[in-house]
């Protein structure tokens, strides 16, 4: 019962008065429960309490405790709000005093009105008061703890998915952006070399021309003049995907990059590392592809080896290529690592995959990588030998971040069918009811200690003598042994008495009445018993 809007709590309003109406006639046809007007009237008093139960849900649920131990048929009511209480309260000394005080109050309203509103007596009372604490109280405040933990955790880790969704999306997008910028850099360097080398030539031809025809010298300083306006716009376009930064040193990619010998020399550095490398061949060198398409091939080669140096040290490893007339298949696999003494690697951030799936999508290629069932990993790219011009980078997230397992778990919570929710606390509740209603039973329906009844004196009517009938065997017993009756007696009534003081005798006692009924004479004495001997027995 969170906070809902208003057509809500008058839901839940309506749904408790109902619950206090049916423990009220149940109890009542049962139990006979005493002052029934008073118990009946408290319903609609803690039903509007139970309304303004959003604005002061301490002091309501205190006030309804004190109403459930003198009334214990608002109980549902009571074990509503303790609920609510529970449900909202944040803090855990807060709710404990609470619930204890609210079930104290239970105990101690039942204990006091027992004698006059309540089952007889201040021990019923008490009795009362701790079967409706725990119902009403306790148990429903256990259950609203419970499930206010339950969506405040879930609150929580569906806010922590959301970050970690948006925190995946931005590493995605900065190592689209770094994949872009090492494509720029490359573009820079080979387009920008051959523009060079045409701005080179055009210079020499403007020398030539300006003495052998210089009517076409204008030309070649057109072209000299174009061909350097080309660079400038090159660069500027290029700025686009990103700054200009390059690999430098032993990794950087050049025009010749890509070729077998550059694999073989990525293996051959792999297996100096310790790592067990299998080269696997298929088709002519790549050397006839165009650069780009062998540098993507480098880099796939690089990165998936590179990966193999941080989590599978001890794994074996294969690469390789399949080579023909349309596609370049690169697959490099490696198998499960040997467990580790010190535990299994931490997992990356996947980066660098996906700084690979945006170069080899920008070929019109596929890039896929993910673990093995036997426990490895595989990455595998096929990359056209043409590729075209403008392939649209794919707008889907990457598939290689691992969100953590609790998101995961937080979202398959947070869609639990509501209908399943809706069935389990209503059993609860019904469940709870029937608790109530046995409680109620307990007390009002165990026999009361009734007032020992007056002993028999003198004076008194035969009406007044409660308890006190006549038996025939003891008529019968005192049937020629009795004294005489006294003068005016007009009947006497012999009740049971028991064995006399010595064996074979018993103690018969005699009231007497006269004419108005009256008691006017009590006698006490004694006759002998009459004992039948067995028919085998022979005097």
């Amino acid at each position: 019962m969170s906070p809902g809007g208003g057509g809500r709590g008058v839901v839940e309003a309506v749904g408790a008065a109902v619950a206090a109406l049916g423990l009220f006639a149940v109890a009542q046809w049962l139990w006979s429960l005493p002052h029934a007007a008073f118990q009946l009237g408290a319903i609609p008093v803690a039903v509007a309490l139970f309304s303004v139960r959003r604005r002061a849900p301490d002091a309501v649920l205190l006030i309804l405790g004190v109403l459930a131990g003198v009334a214990p048929v608002v109980g549902p009511v009571t074990a509503a709000a303790a609920y609510t209480a529970a449900l909202d309260t944040v803090g855990p000394r807060h709710r404990i005093r609470l619930l204890g005080g609210a079930s104290l109050l239970v105990m101690a309203a039942a204990t006091a009105a027992g004698p006059s509103l309540g089952a007889g007596t201040a021990v019923y009372g008490l009795e009362l008061g701790l079967l409706m604490a725990a119902t009403a109280v306790v148990v429903p405040g256990l259950v609203g703890t419970v499930y206010g933990q339950q969506a405040r955790l879930l609150s929580a880790l569906r806010e922590r998915g959301d970050a970690a969704e948006r925190a995946r999306r931005f590493a995605d997008s900065e190592a689209r952006t770094h994949e872009r910028s090492r494509i720029a850099a490359e573009m820079h360097d080979l387009v920008g070399h051959w523009l060079s080398l045409i701005s080179l030539h055009a210079g020499g031809l403007e020398l030539a021309l300006g003495k052998a025809a210089p009517e076409l010298r204008e030309e070649a300083v057109l072209v000299r003049r174009t061909t350097r306006d080309a660079m400038r716009e090159l660069r500027e376009a290029l700025g686009v995907l990103g700054p200009l930064g390059r690999d430098t040193g032993a990794d950087a990619l050049t025009d010749a990059t890509g070729t077998r010998a550059d694999v073989e020399a990525l293996v051959a550095e792999s297996r100096d590392g310790g790592i067990t490398v299998r080269l696997e061949w298929d088709g002519p060198d790549l050397d006839v592809c165009p650069a780009r398409v062998r540098r993507a091939v480098h880099r796939v080669v690089r990165e998936a080896l590179t990966n193999v140096h941080r989590y599978a040290t001890a794994a074996h490893v294969t690469v390789r290529i399949e080579h023909d007339d349309r596609t370049v298949r690169v697959t490099v696999r490696n198998g499960a690592a040997p467990a580790s003494a010190d535990g299994p690697p931490e997992a990356g951030t996947g980066r660098g995959l996906t700084g690979l799936r945006e170069r080899v999508a920008l070929l019109g290629g596929t890039f896929e990588a993910g673990a093995l069932p036997s426990g490895g990993f595989q990455v595998s790219a096929v990359v056209p030998v043409a590729p075209d011009g403008g392939v649209a980078t794919p707008s889907g997230g990457s598939p290689d971040v691992v969100v953590p397992a609790a998101f995961v778990d937080a979202a398959a919570l947070s869609r639990e069918p509501r209908t399943a929710g809706a069935l389990t606390f209503a059993l609860g509740a019904v469940a709870l009811w029937v608790l109530m209603a046995l409680a109620i039973a307990l007390v009002y329906g165990q026999p009361r200690h009734s007032p020992p009844p007056p002993q028999p004196r003198l004076g008194m009517t035969y009406q007044e003598l409660k308890g006190v009938f006549d038996s025939p065997a003891e008529r019968a017993a005192a049937t020629g042994h009795e004294p005489p009756r006294p003068t005016g007696a007009v009947g006497c009534v012999y009740p049971p008495a028991g064995r006399g003081p010595r064996p074979g005798a018993f103690d018969v006692t005699r009231y007497c009445f006269d004419a108005s009924q009256r008691l006017i004479s009590i006698d006490r004495f004694t006759v002998p018993s009459v004992r039948d001997a067995p028919p085998w027995e022979t005097s």
